[in-house]
């Protein structure tokens, strides 16, 4: 097999191409990238029932805590809360001295020796003079404890709410454990807001292994905060940006859209998730200041007036009053990211503590909506557009091509976006196309977009191989399935002249509480384990090019062979970049020449991606492993591909051999 490389260019490559899609499913922000350890912190998590047009919740007030000895007494009331957002506190009775509650933390709290915690609460001492104690314990072991000194104004009548913090040291490894807070003495205390966080937590908010894994991806974007969870299963469930940004105490909890995934008749119409709540800890402030942190743009994405179009009928409609606050909204959030200190959402944003502009130029108008006469989505997305580009023109938007490739209603959105862009440029920068497809799809349509008109362009907002699927099914997650998803980015590169986005979802999964499978990147309290679609993505993001180098057909042949080659220019560092995926199950070699048939020689970098030893004994209660390398390499004209896997080259342009 032979890849002879062109002498010219072709299209020029989108910076920041390759980006990452976050959605709080899968516990990815509570329990997962938000850094909180403890459940229902606030004490306003409700239990979650319902299907499509039926939904509903109950007060669940004491989920995820519970008496810690005898002469404890556990009471979840309103009247007199921290926030009024929050209406929930707990009013504790201690009946003898060291009485206390605990809280269940997931599958419990898990320290690493040596580390430091942060604990903190809001107590008022409704009768009560004593002191604190804070500890980390399994059983009757102690791992981490902390004395916090109680205080009470005798002056003060009114029983005010004071803030402790404390910090905790690990003594010793511990998994499983629970977090206890007691009472040294009788008394009555009220609690609320009743935190533990990793000291190394990133910026005071993110788990930081999940970080480094989501800056070590190099992401051009974020889109954020989904999903579904944008539309919600009603419009009172629709995620609110405004009820996610200032203090975190007052933010109000939500229920999260897929607390009901998967309810049936048989059920109860209720499942394993139906605490999945969200506080709100990981809002928009958090987003923009995330995609800061790791270099990404932001592209947050807006509600329109639709709860799910899957899981809901909820509309309102665009001629009614209430859909102008929906409008409102998308030009208020822009406020929020790049207005000045001295306009009323840039101050919000200044007092959180940043008050340079994010640089906000992206903004998604729907999730994952489509065209029907109940819904109408093409006429909400021309108010959007007319309301934000006259305050706004600089503003690019995304339009939905709704939850497929393949339907009419794809078909009709492409048809409105283009006659639309016809007559005004600015009305769509990019739509936003959905696939989750077998590994076979993949492999047969790299060319997918290679006969895409040009004049409107493409955002690959979700996408994924399923070689299996399901719900805590981390072996959804193989090596066949990422290869076939690198097979399609040689052709979605290959046409970066018309893809100017792409993003690979679910981005996160917690072991034991995924709705949804494959994921990117699987952890669970204790650890991180990124998958063989981890690398694709790494390996794209790190390695795009600036320009593509044309590659005259060759790929068709080249597939024929089970190999999917892709090359591009980096014009900073003078490197061609070569990607190539062998499918096979036997190793292949590529020669490489340059347009005048002289071998391509010198000395490259090869980043590969294969098939670990360890995957013989895979333990299918995580992805399959795989084993990612890079190094040096003298390339003398022969690139070996091993079988099954996807190799990176990056060699200096001009390298040809001279005879």
């Amino acid at each position: 097999m032979r890849l002879k490389i062109a002498d010219r260019k072709g299209n020029a490559v989108s910076e920041g191409m390759i980006g990452l899609f976050f959605e709080d499913i899968n516990y990815a922000a509570d329990g997962g990238l938000y850094a909180e350890m403890l459940e229902n912190r606030s004490f306003e998590f409700v239990d979650c029932y319902g299907d499509k047009g039926d939904y509903y919740t109950k007060p669940a007030p004491g989920y995820g805590w519970s008496a810690e000895g005898d002469g404890a007494v556990l009471e979840f009331v309103t009247g007199s809360p921290l926030y009024r957002e929050n209406p929930h506190y707990l009013r504790f009775t201690a009946d003898r001295e060291g009485a206390g509650f605990k809280n269940k933390a997931y599958r419990g709290i898990y320290l690493r020796k040596g580390e430091e915690y942060r604990v903190s609460f809001y107590a008022r001492m409704a009768s009560y003079t004593g002191n604190f104690t804070v500890c980390v314990k399994k059983g009757d072991t102690v791992s981490a404890k902390a004395l916090i000194e109680g205080r009470q104004d005798p002056a003060d009548p009114w029983h005010k709410w004071i803030r402790y913090e404390a910090y905790l040291e690990a003594r010793e490894d511990v998994d499983g454990a629970d977090f206890v807070l007691s009472l040294d003495g009788k008394g009555i205390v009220e609690f609320d807001f009743i935190s533990m966080m990793p000291a190394d937590a990133v910026a005071g908010v993110f788990r930081k292994d999940l970080f480094e894994c989501l800056k070590g991806l190099h992401p051009g974007f974020l889109r954020f905060p989904g999903g579904c969870i944008v539309e919600g299963d009603t419009l009172e469930n629709r995620y609110r940006w405004k009820e996610s940004v200032g203090a975190p105490e007052a933010r109000k909890s939500n229920f999260n859209r897929w607390a009901v995934h998967g309810t049936t008749r048989e059920n109860g119409w209720h499942t394993e998730y139906s605490h999945y709540n969200q506080t709100l800890g990981i809002g928009f402030y958090e987003y923009f200041l995330l995609c800061e942190m790791i270099g990404a743009k932001p592209l947050p994405v807006l509600n329109v007036g639709l709860a799910c179009q899957y899981q809901s009928y909820e509309l309102v409609e665009p001629g009614a009053p209430e859909f102008g606050e929906f409008i409102q909204d998308a030009l208020d959030l822009i406020e929020f990211a790049n207005g000045s200190p001295d306009t009323f959402w840039g101050g919000v944003r200044a007092r959180m503590g940043h008050e340079e502009p994010f640089g906000l130029s992206m903004v998604g108008i729907g999730n994952e909506q489509w065209q029907t006469k109940e819904a109408d989505f093409f006429t909400r997305y021309r108010l959007f557009e007319k309301a934000i580009h006259e305050k706004y023109p600089e503003i690019k938007l995304i339009g939905s091509a709704g939850p497929d490739i393949i339907s009419d209603h794809y078909r009709d959105a492409w048809s409105f976006y283009r006659q639309e862009g016809a007559e005004n440029e600015n009305f769509c920068y990019a739509v936003d196309e959905h696939y989750y497809v077998k590994p076979e799809w993949f492999y047969d349509h790299v060319d997918f977009y290679d006969e895409y008109r040009r004049d409107v362009k493409v955002f690959s907002g979700e996408y994924a191989a399923h070689p299996e699927n399901g719900m805590n099914n981390p072996a959804a997650n193989t090596l066949k399935g990422a290869l076939s998803e690198a097979a399609f980015l040689t052709g979605v590169e290959r046409n970066a002249d018309v893809v100017i986005l792409a993003s690979y979802a679910p981005l996160f999964a917690r072991l034991g509480y995924a709705q949804w499978s494959p994921d990117l990147i699987w952890f669970d309290e204790n650890g991180t384990y990124p998958t063989a679609s981890y690398y694709v993505q790494k390996m794209y993001g790190e390695n795009m090019g600036t320009v593509t180098i044309p590659m005259e057909g060759q790929e068709k042949a080249l597939a024929g062979e089970a190999v999917y080659v892709n090359v591009t220019l980096d014009e900073k560092t003078r490197e061609y970049i070569v990607k190539a995926v062998n499918a096979g199950d036997t190793d292949k070699s590529l020669e490489i020449t340059d347009s005048g048939e002289k071998a391509v020689c010198g000395r490259g970098k090869r980043i590969e991606l294969v098939r670990s030893p360890e995957a013989k004994g895979w333990d299918r209660m995580r992805p399959e492993p795989v084993a990612y390398s890079e190094k040096e390499e003298q390339i003398n004209g022969v690139l070996v591909l091993p079988a099954e896997s996807f190799t990176v080259l990056r060699i200096p342009a001009g390298s040809a051999r001279q005879e």
